[in-house]
């Protein structure tokens, strides 16, 4: 009897950490795992809500009008642009112009959805116009110099880079020497930084998503750490604020100030959140359509810009 009695406490023991363990996994890691591929971010965004013709559309409409002589621009987005890429053919093309099948855009579709890496490829190999991009990566632009292409940037909003905690962690607010810090291995535990005894676990995403590509650009160079992910950690991951703010609205995540500033709407509108960049309209320096450019020069215009503030992002 004994002996079954330790058996059975032995496993009433480890049933009770399993639980415990799984428990505070999914309330202080996983919720801040920004793993999901821009696949999968595009499942989040749900691509049918968005369609710039369908009667229950989310997007912003602003019906507009260009004259086009000849073919008409493909328009590409990464996943959190596609709202604005969206709004922008409902103002400028035709229902005849868009073509959605099985959950995709066809291929001669004149909208897009392909993700950054996919978006930037397409515009490298003439199969799309126009791309709604943050920077390319090193690989991209590599890939762009392979073909004789240059990547011509032209900026038409303001976006922030955010870094996101679980709301139960008491740090609401890092120096970007600290999150530099926690990338390149100086601090291993959130109580160096002001909060409870648990090991960080530093996130990143992808190689190419337009999120890591804005990651390395913030690191400046300076290597970084990988930790395994643990049941008894708390992670810190990163993202666009649009994305976080207007698409994923988990409340179990928060936006973290940087230097004492949160980054709202209005402290990327006025600049005094820290990271603060343009998104652009990419195109290739060989493409020849003469209607790219009207494109370009609309969405710096007062409709395209209005629709790009009313989407959740900041205007020029």
């Amino acid at each position: 009897m004994k002996t079954k009695h330790k058996v059975l406490t032995i496993v009433g023991l480890i049933s009770f950490f399993i639980i415990f363990d799984l428990s505070f996994f999914f309330s202080f890691t996983y919720i801040v795992l920004p793993n999901k591929s821009e696949a999968m971010r595009a499942k989040s965004i749900e691509i049918g809500e968005y369609l710039p013709f369908e009667e229950e559309t989310k997007i912003i409409k602003k019906k507009d009008s260009l004259e086009f002589e000849g073919e008409k621009p493909v328009i590409d987005c990464a996943t959190a642009l596609y709202p604005v890429a969206s709004a922008f053919a409902y103002s400028l093309y035709e229902p005849s112009d868009i073509h959605f099948e099985d959950n995709n855009f066809a291929e001669d579709s004149k909208l897009q959805l392909n993700n950054t890496s996919g978006a930037y490829k397409r515009i490298v190999d003439g199969t799309s116009d126009i791309g709604l991009l943050a920077k390319p990566s090193d690989k991209q632009k590599e890939y762009a110099a392979s073909k004789g292409v240059e990547f011509v940037l032209t900026p038409i909003g303001y976006e922030s880079f955010v870094f996101l905690l679980s709301k139960k962690n008491p740090v609401d607010s890092l120096t970007i020497d600290e999150v530099k810090g926690i990338y390149s291995g100086k601090y291993s535990n959130w109580k160096e930084l002001g909060g409870k005894n648990k090991q960080i676990i530093p996130i990143q995403r992808a190689e190419n998503s337009g999120s890591q590509t804005a990651f390395l650009s913030f690191m400046n160079g300076e290597d970084t750490i990988r930790r395994p992910l643990n049941i008894f950690g708390s992670a810190i991951g990163y993202s666009f604020r649009y994305y976080v703010d207007n698409v994923v609205q988990n409340s179990d995540v928060k936006m973290v100030s940087l230097n004492g500033v949160y980054p709202s709407k209005e402290n990327v509108q006025n600049k005094t959140y820290p990271i603060v960049s343009n998104f652009y309209a990419v195109t290739s320096s060989k493409n020849t359509n003469p209607n790219v450019q009207k494109v370009l020069d609309w969405i710096k215009g007062e409709t395209a810009q209005q629709i790009i503030d009313e989407t959740g992002y900041v205007r020029l």
